[in-house]
């Protein structure tokens, strides 16, 4: 449906929560909402629902928000696409934010696509680069396309909001400011639990393999140059020494050497920790997307030309069977004598 642009001003954030603990994205997202905001000169705002949650709004402030739009019922307590969409649809009619953001997780991507539906209006998914084009106030969301070949500047010119939904640890949160203050608008939601479709019986926290990349402060990545699952352990032994967690490449994962919840990259996690190890990846954009917001990226690999040196702060061109376990031996010395892992 089409739209008159100037019904439309403000860029909101959809601020996931789960228990009453605000997800690390969504403050992010604040952060990069409140360059968008000030480059529109417009307010920054929150989007929050759920269930004894209003005490979370000062968070929010803190970190870049100046209002928060806020439902908060028993029916909003467990995440529901029923719910939550209506809840985000109608606060969204009344109020006629220009920009709505999400976080790409399994929640952001499942509700961002029904409100947009619902919406009639245009989502960019999965993106790395937001920017402002203050001429025609149009937000332009950039992700890879086509592989990861190239870069794809994605416009919603003839619907509002526009939105887009951006991976974790792309962006970054931007410092707590303690006691900001802002404003709070609540509105209720018109359902009732007879009529909806779906019921929470109870919830089952997943009990499978804990992997946690994006909050990992030291990650040991390991890619095809490895040659076989016996190489890759090489991986697993720098990451025990330095207390780090295990990632992976594509090619590392398909080959069937570590599972699915180790890779990174475009068709993974995305990751930001203060030291990223590649060893033996040759650096797609696939897997550099995923990474390249690592404070120090120490690459390894014996092709001079291979392209993540183009994205590493150290590059080490070498036979990752003879760095490696010389690597390994000189921390395991520094930590016996009292040292520790130093970064920054």
């Amino acid at each position: 449906m089409k739209v008159r642009e100037s019904e439309y001003e403000g860029v909101w954030v959809f601020i996931e929560q789960h228990e009453g603990k605000i997800a690390g994205v969504s403050l992010e997202l604040l952060g990069e909402g409140r360059k968008l905001a000030d480059k529109l000169g417009v307010e920054l705002a929150g989007v929050l629902l759920g269930y004894q949650v209003k005490p979370l709004c000062q968070t929010l402030f803190e970190y870049g928000a100046d209002a928060v739009y806020l439902i908060d019922d028993p029916i909003l307590k467990d995440y529901r696409s029923e719910t939550y969409m209506k809840g985000v649809v109608d606060l969204t009619n009344k109020y006629k934010p220009e920009i709505l953001l999400y976080g790409a997780t399994a929640t952001g991507r499942d509700l961002a696509s029904a409100v947009a539906t619902d919406l009639q209006t245009g989502l960019t998914a999965d993106t790395t680069i937001l920017d402002i084009n203050t001429e025609e106030r149009l937000l332009e969301a950039s992700r890879p396309a086509f592989g990861g070949n190239i870069c794809a500047t994605i416009l919603c010119k003839e619907h509002r909001p526009q939105m887009a939904s951006v991976r974790p640890k792309v962006m970054k949160a931007m410092e707590p400011i303690k006691g900001r203050a802002g404003k709070i608008v609540e509105e209720p939601i018109d359902l009732k639990e007879e009529s909806l479709k779906t019921k929470v019986l109870r919830m089952i926290k997943d009990m499978g393999e804990k992997v946690n990349l994006e909050e990992a402060d030291i990650i040991v990545a390991g890619g095809k140059g490895l040659r076989d699952a016996e190489g890759f352990k090489l991986v697993h032994q720098l990451a025990e020494v330095l207390g780090g967690q295990v990632g992976a490449s594509r090619d590392a994962v398909e080959a069937g050497w570590i599972g699915h919840a180790h890779q990174v990259g475009q068709t993974g996690v995305t990751v930001g920790p203060k030291i990223y190890f590649a060893i033996g990846i040759s650096g797609a954009v696939q897997h550099t997307v995923g990474m390249q917001n690592s404070e120090l990226i120490i690459a390894i690999n014996n092709d001079p030309n291979a392209p993540i040196f183009d994205h590493c702060h150290y590059a080490i061109v070498g036979d990752a069977f003879e760095v490696v376990p010389k690597l390994i031996e000189e921390f395991k010395k520094s930590i016996q004598q009292g040292g520790e892992v130093k970064y920054g």
